[in-house]
C-alpha cells in the first residue's frame, strides 16, 4: 500500500469508533486535547519558530507570517476553542423526520457523521486543531495536509492531539496528517476516494481550483472571497466609510474581507476622497477605474485597475474600485467577479436593498453591515470548519451540522413489498 492508502485504511478503521462515541466521550477527548496543548505550550512555540524563520528566509509577506505565528496568547485560545466545543450540541443522531407507513413501518430520517474528511489547507496552524477538533465532534475522522510553511507547528500539534486521543481510550488515528507536502503526494490524496469521504480544501483560489479540477473524493469548496461593497447613491456616507473601512483593514488576510469597491457615479466625487482618507490610515493601495483616477489622481497609492485585479482575492492591503452608473451596473460586475461568498450594498433605498439581496448569488448578503460578520460563531453555529462558497452539500459557514449527513433508520415487523 501507498503511504496516502495507509494513512486512508487507518482512519478508515478509526472512524467507526469515533461514529458510535456518545456525545461525553467525545468531549472527553476534546478536553484533553485542550489539556495538552497549554501542557505543551513552550514546545509547540519553540517548533512554531522553525516555521516562522523559514518563512521569513522565504520572503513570505508580514500578513502571511502573522497568520502563521503561535505564541502563548494564540495557543490558549485555540484550546479555548476546542473546550468550547464541548458545551455545543452534538448533531450526530439527531432524528430530523420521520413517519410511520401504512403499513406499519417506522421511518426515521437522522444525522450521521460523514465518515473520514480529508482537509487540505495552508499557513494557519490553528485550523489544523481546529478542523481536527470539530471532526471529532461531529463523529468523523479526519485526515489533514497543511502547507510546508507550518509543517513543524503542523505536524507537533496533531503529535500532541493523536496522544490525547489515545490516553481518552479512542484510536489516535482518528487525526491524522500527511507529513509529506509534495504535489504529488497531495494529488494522490485527492483521488483516495476509496478510504476518504469528503475534501474539504481552506485557502486561496490556486489551493482550491487545483482540489476542484484533481480531485475524485467529493469537494466542498470553501473560502476563496472576492468580496464586494456596493456603496448605492442613497448611502449613508459616514456609515460607508466606517464599513469600507472594517471591511478591508480590520483583517485584510481572511476570506470574508473586502477586496472590491463599488461606487454610484452621484456620490463618487464626494464619497471616494473620504474614503482613501480613510484608509491612508491603514496605507491601503487603491487600484480603481479612470473614473477613480479622475476623482483621486494617479500616485503611488491609487492605480489602474486591470481586469486581473477586479478578479483578485489580494488578502492584503489593496482595494480594487470602480465608479458604476447605477445599480444594475454593479450587480452585473459583482455577478461577473463574485466568488459567492459575502456582498455588501449600502443603502438607504429599500427596493435597491432588495433588488440587490435577491439578485446577488452568494453565501452571505449583506444590507449596511460589513462581510467581516460571516463567520461561524456569529451566525450561532458555535464554530466552523469553512465557509462553503458552493451549493452542495452546504452552503456559508459550516458548523457542526454541515459535517454530518442523513441515514433512513426503518423498523418494522416482518413488512414484505
Amino acid at each position: 500500500m501507498t503511504y496516502i492508502e495507509t494513512l486512508g485504511l487507518n482512519a478508515k478503521k478509526a472512524s467507526v469508533k469515533i461514529a458510535s462515541a456518545s456525545t461525553g466521550e467525545k468531549n472527553v477527548i476534546l478536553e484533553n486535547i485542550a489539556k495538552a496543548l497549554r501542557e505543551n505550550t513552550d514546545r509547540i512555540i519553540e517548533a512554531n519558530r522553525i516555521d516562522i524563520s523559514k518563512a521569513k528566509e522565504n520572503g513570505i509577506s508580514d500578513v502571511m507570517v502573522d497568520r502563521l505565528m503561535l505564541d502563548e496568547k494564540r495557543i490558549n485560545a485555540i484550546a479555548d476553542a476546542v473546550v468550547a466545543l464541548t458545551k455545543l450540541g452534538d448533531p450526530v443522531g439527531q432524528v430530523i423526520g420521520g413517519h410511520t407507513h401504512p403499513n406499519g413501518m417506522k421511518i426515521e430520517k437522522v444525522r450521521v457523521p460523514l465518515g473520514v474528511i480529508g482537509i487540505i489547507y495552508e499557513s494557519r496552524p490553528n485550523v489544523t486543531v481546529d478542523a481536527a477538533a470539530l471532526c471529532i465532534k461531529s463523529g468523523n475522522a479526519t485526515i489533514l495536509r497543511g502547507g510546508k510553511e507550518a509543517i513543524n507547528s503542523n505536524i507537533l500539534l496533531v503529535e500532541i492531539m493523536r496522544e490525547a486521543i489515545e490516553k481518552s481510550g479512542f484510536p489516535k488515528d482518528i487525526v491524522a496528517i500527511i507529513e509529506d507536502t509534495s504535489r504529488d503526494v497531495a494529488n494522490e490524496f485527492m483521488r483516495c476516494n476509496k478510504y476518504v469521504d469528503v475534501l474539504i480544501p481552506r485557502g486561496g483560489a490556486g489551493l482550491i481550483n487545483a482540489c476542484v479540477m484533481n480531485a475524485t473524493v467529493p469537494v466542498i469548496e470553501t473560502g476563496t472571497g472576492n468580496c464586494h461593497i456596493f456603496i448605492d447613491a442613497s448611502a449613508d456616507k459616514e456609515m460607508a466609510i466606517n464599513i469600507t473601512n472594517n471591511g478591508k483593514t480590520q483583517r485584510p488576510s481572511v476570506c470574508n474581507a473586502v477586496e472590491s469597491l463599488l461606487v454610484h457615479k452621484d456620490i463618487a466625487d464626494e464619497l471616494l476622497p473620504l474614503i482613501k482618507n480613510k484608509l491612508d490610515e491603514h496605507n491601503v493601495e487603491i487600484r480603481g477605474c479612470e473614473k477613480t483616477l479622475a476623482i483621486l489622481g494617479e500616485s503611488d497609492k491609487v492605480k489602474l485597475a486591470t481586469e486581473e485585479d477586479y478578479d483578485t482575492e489580494f488578502l492584503g492591503y489593496i482595494l480594487s474600485c470602480k465608479v458604476v452608473d447605477d445599480i444594475d451596473e454593479a450587480i452585473e460586475h459583482i455577478s461577473k467577479y463574485t466568488t459567492h461568498h459575502s456582498e455588501c450594498i449600502i443603502t438607504e433605498n429599500f427596493r435597491n436593498a432588495e433588488k440587490f439581496l435577491n439578485s446577488i448569488d452568494a453565501a452571505a448578503v449583506y444590507v449596511n453591515a460589513s462581510t467581516r460578520f460571516t463567520d461561524g460563531e456569529v451566525f450561532g453555529l458555535g464554530a466552523e470548519i469553512g465557509i462553503s462558497t458552493q451549493k452542495l452539500h452546504a452552503r456559508g459557514p459550516m458548523g457542526l451540522s454541515e459535517l454530518t449527513t442523513i441515514k433512513y433508520l426503518i423498523r418494522g415487523n416482518g413488512q414484505i413489498r
